[in-house]
Parts: C-alpha cells; sequence; structure tokens
C-alpha cells in the first residue's frame, strides 16, 4: 500500500524557490539560517538526526531529480568518501570557509572593506551577482552576510547534484556538513542515534 505523503514531504519546493529568490534578491539568503538552526535544535531536543531523514528539502530535491527523473547514475559512492576521516575533514573545512565568510561579513559591518557584490562557487569563481542586491536600510554588512550565505548554499547544492550525477541521488547526505554535525551531536547525547537514525 503507498505511503500517505505528508506536508513535509514537500520541502524540496521551499529548497527551490529559496535558490531562485537569492537569483533576484540577495537579501532573501537570510531565510537560510533555518536549514541551520533546525537541524542543530532537533539534535538537541531529540536526540535524533530527524531534519535530515523528514525535513531536508535539498535532500528530498536530488532525491527527485536522481530518482523520478532519472539524473542518477545510482552507483555507490567510494568508500573514501564514505569514511570518518573525509567527512570530519569537510566538516572542517566548511567551517573554516564558513568562519572566513563571517569575518569578510564583519569588515564590511565595521567599514574596513567594501561590500562585494559577489556569489563564490564552490568557495573559488567569484561570479558578478550585482542585479540581486537593490539597497536596504540596513549596513551594507547585512547584504554581505547575505552573500556569503548564499555563496554556501549554491555551492553545497552544486556539490549534491553533482554527486547525485554521478553516484546515487542523496549521496551529498553521507558528507553534508549538518549531517556530520547533527550525527556528532546525538551520539554525543545517547552515546548512538535513537532507532538507529544517525547510521551513515
Amino acid at each position: 500500500m503507498k505511503q500517505k505523503k505528508q506536508w513535509y514531504d514537500y520541502l524540496w519546493i521551499w529548497t527551490t524557490i529559496y535558490l531562485v529568490m537569492g537569483f533576484f534578491n540577495i537579501l532573501f539568503a537570510w531565510l537560510g539560517l533555518a536549514c541551520f538552526f533546525i537541524p542543530l535544535i532537533i539534535s538537541v531536543v531529540k536526540s535524533t538526526k530527524g531534519y535530515c531523514n523528514n525535513y531536508c528539502g535539498r535532500g528530498q530535491l536530488f532525491a527527485l531529480l536522481g530518482g523520478r527523473f532519472g539524473l542518477s547514475r545510482k552507483k555507490d559512492m567510494p568508500k573514501w568518501m564514505k569514511s570518518k576521516w573525509f567527512r570530519y575533514g569537510f566538516l572542517i573545512f566548511f567551517f573554516i570557509m564558513f568562519f572566513q565568510m563571517l569575518w569578510n561579513t564583519y569588515l564590511v559591518f565595521a567599514g574596513a572593506q567594501d561590500l562585494k557584490q559577489v556569489v563564490t562557487l564552490l568557495w573559488t569563481f567569484k561570479v558578478p551577482w550585482h542585479w540581486a542586491y537593490h539597497g536596504t536600510l540596513f549596513s551594507d554588512g547585512v547584504a554581505q552576510f547575505a552573500f556569503g550565505f548564499y555563496s554556501v548554499m549554491l555551492t553545497s547544492t552544486i556539490l549534491g547534484f553533482v554527486t547525485m550525477i554521478l553516484f546515487k541521488p542523496r549521496s551529498w547526505c553521507v558528507y553534508c556538513p549538518m549531517g556530520t554535525m547533527t550525527q556528532l551531536i546525538c551520539k554525543a547525547k545517547a552515546g548512538t542515534c535513537s532507532t538507529g537514525s544517525c547510521s551513515r
């Protein structure tokens, strides 16, 4: 019997809308903070990876594109990509890039650096994105954070899309920094995640 769809099965629509909105107005990127705080709150309160399993719109989007639309080769990932050293190494790298983004935001808030209206893809390629910023009553630092955060969200989506094509649809979930963090949190709280929901 086919399982009835729940409201959270359609959160891939939110992910798509979020990426589109950031293309037209970069300040919408701030909404993406929900994708950072909600997983952490769930893992702290419930000691599970409930967000990853049920509420991650990006994972749903990859499952849809790679599964239903057949854009995935559906091959197993290499063992090294599933290893702890790779996942933890990627998490550390992610933190370094994230704090660098926060530092650049601070410099703009402090007036030590001008606003850079670019989106940095794969932490390397700076793409002009000036059409997406139309000014604000707040400091340019608010926009600088939005440009940086959207860069992070778009980069992670690109990485997830590439691994979706090369391997199984939700291969990104194996090394997603948020997934790794929530796994560490629930393991620290309970020794092991309830009902095996933290298994990778």
